[in-house]
């Protein structure tokens, strides 16, 4: 049996999976490296003291219609909410342990800590759907994953097979 810690950590790696910063080609840092993609092409952090666009600044994902993102990390936070969650949560930095504490937080927000410890996966994915465009359920419209691939590589992090 896993340890709410481990449950949690196989999460969190499937939230990194599911948007596609882990398993980047970028990436030298398991995900927690790399930018939301834009039409000038990939780019990756290289100074974790702040959020990348944490004094301005944004990726134009597309031009029509326009869309335009300052995700970054491994779970692809959003500039205005890490500003948020680096008061509240008291971090110095955007550092892959920042990065965690914040998804983390969002996580518990919608109760899905509890339903990760309690092994109700599907339910915790369902209830982060608002927050991560990767996973099923959301209304971002930038298509993602499906429920059997998020429960099927969850399996896999648990299980290492």
């Amino acid at each position: 049996m896993q340890s709410s810690e481990q449950c949690r950590n196989a999460f969190l790696s499937l939230i990194a999976w599911s948007e596609g910063t882990s398993t980047s080609p970028l990436t030298r840092n398991d995900g927690y490296d790399v930018i939301v993609s834009g039409v000038s092409g990939p780019q990756v952090i290289t100074d974790y003291s702040d959020h990348p666009f944490a004094h301005g600044g944004a990726v134009t994902v597309r031009r029509v219609p326009l869309l335009v993102s300052t995700a970054a990390g491994r779970y692809q936070v959003l500039a205005r909410y890490f500003e948020a969650y680096k008061a509240q949560l008291h971090l110095a930095d955007f550092s892959p342990a920042s990065q965690d504490a914040v998804a983390l937080k969002q996580m518990g927000e919608r109760g899905a800590v509890a339903l990760v410890d309690a092994g109700k996966i599907e339910a915790a994915i369902t209830a982060c759907a608002p927050i991560w465009a990767s996973f099923p359920g959301n209304d971002y419209g930038q298509g993602g994953k499906s429920m059997d691939e998020l429960l099927a590589k969850y399996q896999e992090y648990t299980t290492g097979a």
